[in-house]
């Protein structure tokens, strides 16, 4: 495999699979360190929901074929099901969201990233399984760039002219622009600002802890779902967040 960013390398990807095994393992017979068994069981659910999405992006970044990421996709949306059932008993919210993507960046990146990746995948089955998660705690309608990822592909969505975090501001910009050339450059604008736009997700600079380090990879999927479904040129795009092959792969299967 020939890795897709340069700070990861073969040891980080080998190093995460045996921590990943590692983790599944000492999760069958031991608990997570709780209040209650209904804690327990959302915190569980949380972390290994969390894991699978890791081993994803990882296995992405390692140079993996794009194909081995549809069964992945396909366990994570579950993990997700699993993990709003167990915090809507915990928190005592039937519809509460697995992802509080109006309070927190990180969850909305991570949001529109899982969204991504199905569109790309094209497996709006599995899309519409995640949105009802989304949708059902009120976030239907209220945000520009979750409706505009949606509203080519699933019936009844929302045109809106608002959204929660301003970093998605080029992004969502690049799809009304006047021209092409101009869609294009706020596409590039976007990739370029994206990671200093997260200081404080979990995820930032752990490609500075080395081979035994955290890092899966840094991808801004959604950037690469809009390119796709508003047909918008990533030529001249070559930042490294951008999951270029992965559009291209996208594209190839559509047409």
């Amino acid at each position: 495999m020939t890795v897709r960013q340069a700070f990861y390398s073969e040891a980080n990807y080998k190093g995460f699979l045996k921590e990943y095994d590692e983790v599944i393992e000492f999760c069958k017979s031991n608990t997570f360190q709780s209040g209650s068994p209904q804690q327990e069981a959302a915190l569980r659910a949380r972390h290994l929901k969390d894991l699978l999405l890791d081993r994803i992006l990882a296995c992405y970044t390692a140079g993996g074929a794009i194909a081995a990421l549809i069964p992945l996709l396909e366990t994570l949306v579950e993990k997700y099901e699993i993990s709003q059932k167990a915090s809507a008993v915990y928190e005592q919210l039937p519809n509460i969201s697995p992802l509080a993507i109006d309070d927190w960046l990180d969850q909305y990146e991570e949001c529109v990233q899982v969204i991504g990746l199905c569109i790309l995948l094209h497996r709006i089955d599995l899309l519409k399984r995640l949105v009802t998660l989304i949708d059902q705690a009120g976030y239907t309608g209220d945000d520009a760039l979750y409706e505009d990822l949606l509203r080519k592909v699933l019936p009844d969505r929302h045109d809106v002219d608002r959204w929660y975090h301003d970093v998605y501001t080029p992004l969502i910009q690049a799809i009304y622009a006047n021209t092409k050339a101009q869609s294009s450059k706020l596409l590039g604008d976007y990739c370029e600002q994206w990671y200093p736009a997260f200081p404080h997700a979990p995820w930032h600079d752990t490609h500075l802890q080395g081979d035994c380090g955290s890092y899966v990879g840094y991808w801004a999927l959604e950037a690469g779902a809009i390119a796709f479904l508003y047909d918008i040129d990533d030529s001249n795009i070559d930042h490294m967040v951008y999951p270029k092959d992965l559009v291209n792969c996208a594209r190839g299967i559509a047409h």
